[in-house]
């Protein structure tokens, strides 16, 4: 029976996927075959030599050791899209935010509670609060995967001039973009866009995207909303532009004491994923990414080896090599005597994956750069 252990509350419309008979989750297993998880960070926890896969349910995975996991020959999977309509939804909800003042003037009226004639002095008071339509402004989108193609697309539906920047689009994500959604290159969102939100990974290349570098580029009184992550905008070089009157508001879900000291700011906790519909899509996934990979080998949406499939494993034999890039996995079968009928192979940055049905369990496989062997 494979052990997965929860270290999050997992949505029941995902675990109840796995098999009791062939699973059994909790929170107190030590010797786990599997993890699945949400925001518990990872990064000191010591995985027993069991553990072969984490299932991260959501779409962030700064809180996994990602290259300690592929070492250990331990698959790491996201939940790419499962949240992305309820993020999409609160994107739009930030936009509107950063140009109405809502929040400020809804703490305002809050304020006045008590007050004689309170009625007409919170209609007489309104005017501090006034702010921007969306319709007809420039919306700058920089990331267009999973969510980000839904926000340019739901901002095009309010009439806004929507320009995305992605240097990895792929051709689902353009396909599935609207026609009417220039897509450009940043300098020219960072110069044309009235708002601007971000929808990218943390990466070395990302951290600091919205600095004081490119906080200069942008219109003044820009408006920017970062659901994303928090270290995508460097926060002293924001909190200036807010104080300056450069950007006109911030809308993010991180909070800093920087931030929180300008009253153009509006922070929120991160509510990004936080529906019922979203932790249910999420456990899904991640629930269906586990089983078939105990069960077929099969490694689909991960974020630390590349994808292989075949499919449901039959009555032959199937083996899973996990192995540093360049290791020629065939060859090393072939000393072994191993014959392969069907195999999915590739690599991604320094790993690579072989997945074959064979002929025969294999004995061992030895050799420089094998990080994991599994015979299901």
């Amino acid at each position: 029976m494979y052990q997965i252990k929860l270290f999050n509350k997992i949505s029941a419309v995902g675990t109840s996927r796995l098999d009791p008979a062939k699973y059994a989750c909790g929170e107190d297993l030590d010797n786990y075959d599997a993890i699945l998880v949400r925001s518990a960070k990872l990064h000191d926890t010591a995985f027993p030599k069991a553990c072969r896969c984490i299932a991260r349910a959501g779409a962030g995975v700064n809180n996994i050791p990602l290259d300690r996991c592929a070492e250990e020959g331990i698959v790491v999977f996201n939940t790419p899209g499962a949240n992305s309509n309820a993020v999409k939804e609160l994107v739009i909800c930030g936009l509107l935010l950063a140009s109405r003042k809502v929040v400020q003037g809804a703490q305002w009226v809050q304020s006045l509670a008590g007050s004689p004639d309170i009625g007409p002095a919170a209609e007489k008071g309104k005017a501090a609060y006034a702010g921007p339509e969306l319709m007809g402004k420039t919306l700058g989108v920089i990331g267009l995967g999973a969510i980000g193609w839904k926000v340019a697309n739901a901002a095009e539906a309010l009439g806004m001039n929507v320009l995305g920047y992605d240097p990895y689009l792929s051709d689902a994500s353009r396909a599935a973009l609207s026609p009417n959604v220039t897509v450009t290159t940043l300098d020219d969102v960072f110069a044309q866009a009235d708002y601007i939100t971000v929808h990218v990974p943390l990466l070395d290349s990302t951290r600091s995207l919205i600095c004081a570098d490119s906080l200069a580029k942008m219109k003044d009184g820009v408006r920017i909303v970062n659901f994303a992550r928090g270290e995508l905008v460097d926060t002293p070089a924001m909190a200036d532009a807010l104080a300056s009157g450069k950007a006109a508001a911030y809308v993010c879900d991180f909070a800093s004491d920087e931030i929180l000291a300008q009253p153009n700011a509006v922070v929120l906790p991160h509510l990004g994923a936080s529906t019922p519909e979203s932790e249910d899509n999420c456990a899904i996934m991640a629930c269906d990414e586990v089983s078939d990979f105990l069960e077929n080998g099969n490694i689909v949406n991960s974020v630390n080896f590349p994808a292989v499939s075949l499919g449901q494993r039959g009555g032959s034999p199937r083996v899973l090599v996990l192995a540093k890039a360049g290791t020629d996995i065939a060859a090393l079968l072939q000393k072994q005597g191993v014959s392969v009928s069907a195999k999915s192979e590739g690599s991604r940055g320094n790993y690579c994956a072989f997945l074959a049905d064979v002929d025969q369990v294999l004995p061992s496989l030895d050799g420089d750069g094998i990080l994991s062997v599994r015979t299901l």
